[in-house]
Formats: C-alpha cells, structure tokens, sequence
C-alpha cells in the first residue's frame, strides 16, 4: 500500500519511517497542478506543490494509524507557514488521502489533536491527486550525505546539538 504525507523537508523526515518498517520512502511533490515540478520551482513556491513523501508498507507490519502517529509525532502540528526554519507552502503539512478510511482516520487524529490541545492544527487533509518523484539526489539523502543531513537536522531544530 502506499501513503502520501507532506511534513516540510522531505529530507528531514524520511529515515523516521524507515525505522517503523516501512518498505520503501520515497521524496516528491503533490499538492500542485503544473506536471513534473523541479525542485528549485517548488522550493521558490511556484508550483503549489508540498516537498511530500510516499511510503510503501505492508499493512501487516505497519498501519496506516501508525503511519499517522509517527507523521504527528515528528512534525509542529500548529505551524501554518512551514516546519521549523522551513518556511513557505511547499514546506507545510498535508495528508494526501486515496480512501475515504485515510480521510476518515486522519481527520479523527487531527480534530483529536485539536481538542487535547485547545489550538487548531495547520495539516491539510487533500484528496490524492499526483505524485511526483524528485531528482535523484534527493532520496536517500541522509544515507548518501549523513554529515549535511545530521548538520540540517540541527540547523532546522528538528534536532538538539
């Protein structure tokens, strides 16, 4: 199965799912309607396109509920112009839903969310509509570039030094 979330930098949030056996993790734009976006459009907020991941699981080692959880617990749910020092559309949260039990169960998090903490959550719940795989360099990023990526994690807050 897969699943589609925007969570700021994709570079940021991909080995996060890897470690909850996800299959396969893959950065990309969605939210946007212009076809094949470049990096350096989405980044300049030209294409209406989020930095998003794709994740392909097996639903009988990890739920889509999981996904969820692990999606809220690594990003700032209450930040509406992006994640950490990301700022802009292409870096706020979006869940790109295919079924009406993705929407139905992201939106009884999100308004669960709201309720225990009294302040509206900033997550876009958006029907799926494309998906598009970013340049080569992106994927994997913390594998092929482990000291920029523990640097960029540190430098975006997502991490202490």
């Amino acid at each position: 199965m897969k699943a589609y979330f925007a969570g700021g930098c994709f570079w940021c949030v991909t080995p996060i799912y890897k470690m909850y056996g996800v299959d396969k993790v893959v950065c990309g734009y969605s939210g946007g309607d212009e076809q094949n976006p470049s990096y350096e459009d989405v980044k300049a907020q030209k294409t209406g396109h989020r930095e998003t991941i794709m994740l392909e699981y097996d639903p009988e080692k990890v739920s889509y509920d999981k996904l969820l959880d692990i999606f809220l617990a690594n990003v700032d749910p209450f930040d509406a112009d992006g994640q950490f020092i990301d700022k802009g559309f292409s870096y706020t949260l979006a869940v790109y839903y295919t079924t009406e039990e993705e929407k139905l169960k992201a939106y009884t998090k999100i308004s669960k969310l709201e309720a225990d903490s009294g302040r509206k959550v900033q997550i876009a719940l958006e029907k799926f509509k494309s998906f598009y795989e970013a340049e080569e360099y992106h994927q994997d990023y913390y594998l092929k570039n482990p000291e920029a990526f523990e640097k960029e994690l540190i430098e975006s807050g997502r991490k202490k030094g």
